[in-house]
């Protein structure tokens, strides 16, 4: 049996900007990204704390070191600059390897890895 665990996890990032006529995605720091093991093109679902919307999309390169969280397409509608989101990706494992996977968190101070 195959299940789905969480793998990465970006908690309480700011939203730095919101885009609606960009075609879609989040746009991420690539710092934040590799020190949460997500990769471009990776589904993420976003967890909106001020207004608790959830949803999903995919992952694109923003600018290192650039503190950069945009999301993008209709995803901006769901997000205010300044909003507080969570980030979490998930991998799909066997049953028995789920049960000593550890994830990937980080706790990003202003959008920077410390």
């Amino acid at each position: 049996m195959r299940i789905e665990v969480v793998k990465s996890k970006i908690h309480r990032a700011i939203v730095t900007e919101a885009d609606l006529n960009y075609i879609g995605s989040i746009t991420i720091d690539e710092d934040l990204m590799d020190a949460a093991n997500i990769i471009e093109n990776e589904r993420v679902q976003i967890y909106n704390i001020n207004n608790g919307e959830r949803f999903d999309t995919y992952v694109i390169k923003g600018e290192r070191g650039s503190g950069k969280l945009c999301l993008n397409g209709a995803a901006a509608r769901l997000v205010q600059v300044g909003d507080v989101v969570i980030i979490v990706s998930f991998a799909s494992m066997d049953f028995e390897e789920a049960k000593s996977h550890k994830p990937t968190v980080i706790f990003p101070k202003n959008n920077k890895v410390e």
